[in-house]
């Protein structure tokens, strides 16, 4: 049996541009380990939107080729190319997660096991219509489980996971999240919920701050208020919180952040110190929704810490086993725990629209965008 679907392709070429295109793709026979499944649903997750347009200015972008193949084009800045050297003349997929029907299967006993199965996915090329991978990047899932419910079954809920372990590992007790609207925040916010954890939600705007509070978060600061400050080190003594992951990035909210921290450490303490509290304050960067530059102001003592934190070099960190307990806590609350919504749904053809492309890579919190891969534009 042959079978054939498009794949989205993302390449940088030689000229300085940017093309994004479909190519009809023939799927290979399955190997003993490996299953072909029909996907049915992937999300467009920041990490996604970064491989896919790499270093172009998405405001020069074009449209070409047919309405069923059409092809985008982008230019990028020259002082950019180097970032993409990596990658220039490949075609890369694009999509790190999805979900969908297995539709044939290797012989051996694992793949077999998940034929007819609606599974999740892992491990990359998740924006085409078909995928073959090995039966161990595959979730099994409850009965009744659908793949929308499923797309989103491993970047975010295992992050949410990942930064309570990275909390626990390193004897912190309490979380700051910034973005923390967004569905990897709402996710969080239930997760650290039910496990008693205190967590520090930092959000931009006002109605984000609501929509928090009407889900039960305790604490929610606005970044854009007068208050900020004042409300921030309030929260960060009443739960102790002393690790922040922030997905902003750039500008100085993770210098705000650790010093609203070293401010709350030193409301507990009567003592003078010369270098101030030795109370261990960390900041990761896991995102760049902002791209600026990253600003430290550095008065907050000496004992703190920035880094960056990737779900990747966790799973690694973490072991196969750690991962598999996970990843069953996962499926069991993919839809409560670890549910997600998505504002809006399109197909594959509809990905290279630049009136979609306008909105999905805004990358507003709160929004998030769900491809249906056999869905007619």
């Amino acid at each position: 049996m042959t079978i054939k679907g498009l794949q989205l392709y993302s390449l940088v070429k030689e000229d300085s541009t940017l093309e994004i295109a479909l190519a009809e793709v023939e799927m290979p026979e399955p190997l003993q380990d490996e299953v072909i499944v029909r996907v049915e649903a992937t999300p467009l997750n920041p990490s996604d939107i970064g491989l896919l347009f790499g270093p172009a200015d998405m405001r020069t972008a074009t449209v070409s080729g047919t309405a069923e193949r059409p092809v985008i084009s982008a230019e990028i800045p020259d002082n950019l190319m180097r970032l993409a050297s990596a990658r220039l003349g490949k075609a890369m997929p694009v999509g790190n997660e999805g979900a969908g029907v297995v539709v044939a299967a290797g012989s051996s006993e694992a793949a077999r096991a998940l034929m007819g199965k609606t599974v999740g996915m892992v491990g990359g090329e998740m924006y085409a219509q078909y995928r073959c991978l090995k039966a161990s990047m595959c979730m099994d899932l409850p009965e009744g489980t659908t793949p929308a419910q499923a797309a989103s079954c491993f970047v975010n809920p295992l992050t949410a996971l990942g930064m309570v372990e990275t909390m626990r590992t390193e004897g912190h007790t309490a979380l700051v999240h910034t973005a923390a609207a967004s569905n990897l925040g709402q996710m969080l916010n239930r997760l650290c919920a039910e496990e008693g954890i205190g967590l520090v939600n930092i959000v931009r705007k006002a109605e984000q701050e609501t929509l928090l509070r009407d889900l039960g978060a305790s604490y929610v600061c606005n970044s854009t208020a007068d208050t900020f400050h004042q409300d921030l080190t309030e929260a960060l003594v009443k739960t102790g919180a002393t690790l922040a992951f922030d997905a902003i990035g750039g500008g100085d909210l993770a210098s705000q952040i650790l010093k609203c921290m070293e401010v709350a450490a030193n409301q507990s303490s009567s003592d003078y110190r010369h270098y101030g509290s030795d109370v261990y304050k960390q900041v990761y960067i896991y995102g760049r929704l902002d791209k600026r530059p990253t600003i430290l102001s550095r008065d907050y003592g000496f004992s703190w810490g920035v880094g960056c934190w990737l779900l990747f070099s966790f799973v690694k960190k973490a072991g196969t086993e750690r991962i598999t307990e996970l990843n069953a806590s996962i499926a069991a609350g993919l839809k409560t725990t670890f549910a997600s919504h998505y504002t809006k749904e399109i197909s594959l053809v509809e990905v290279l629209s630049l009136q979609a492309i306008a909105e999905y890579s805004k990358q507003t919190t709160g929004e998030k965008f769900l491809i249906k891969p056999h869905s007619l534009a």
